[in-house]
């Protein structure tokens, strides 16, 4: 991939992620006065390690959608894991609160990675960020979902999220990578879009 290339995508990432948060202001600031008033003590991001790109490692943000504690009630979760391989996931995870289960649903949650991107962390679209553990068990195929940055949204997340098993979502990402574009990068915007506004079957 050439530097004039990245350059492009760069250029459409800062564009698209100022835009995005510009127009969404006001539903992201109610978000963020909601989380606050359910529990004033609490922090409103919640601010996790991740994996991106060349396996460096960044602080990848969102809003909190669970209790304080839930990286510590994890651990007693785990035999419950609804994925399979290595990712972790509960449709009804008793960690989330009134509040989080309706901005997850609508992947409002997922909004403050917008300044991951702004950063140059992340990009609109890419593979999912793993997290340290999972990619300390990644065999060296799956490594090759790390050659670009991870994205906001991505082919994995239009083509059946959650339903889809690990290996499928490595070969996801690398279809993706090999097939990366920035018409592709578009239409899996268009498709996200789609899932977003309720019109897709995806997300």
């Amino acid at each position: 991939m050439t530097a004039s290339k990245d350059w492009k995508y760069r250029v459409l990432d800062i564009i698209i992620a100022v835009l995005a948060l510009i127009i969404s202001a006001p539903v992201l600031l109610l978000i963020m006065l909601i989380i606050k008033l359910t529990d004033i003590k609490a922090p409103i991001f919640f601010k996790q390690v991740r994996i991106g790109q060349d396996e460096k490692p960044f602080e990848m943000y969102k809003f909190r959608s669970m209790v304080v504690d839930a990286e510590d009630q994890k651990q007693m979760l785990l035999g419950q894991n609804e994925m399979e391989g290595l990712m972790f996931k509960l449709k009804d995870d008793p960690r989330i609160t009134r509040v989080g289960k309706f901005i997850r649903k609508t992947s409002l949650d997922e909004f403050p990675q917008l300044f991951n991107v702004l950063q140059g962390h992340m990009s609109v679209v890419g593979p999912r960020p793993p997290l340290p553990e999972e990619v300390v068990e990644y065999t060296k195929y799956d490594k090759l979902r790390l050659l670009v940055k991870p994205g906001c949204t991505g082919l994995w997340q239009v083509s059946g999220r959650n339903k889809l098993s690990f290996n499928e979502m490595v070969e996801l990402d690398i279809k993706y990578i090999r097939q990366r574009s920035i018409k592709f990068n578009c239409i899996i915007l268009m498709r996200t879009l789609r899932e977003l506004t309720g019109k897709g079957g995806g997300m």
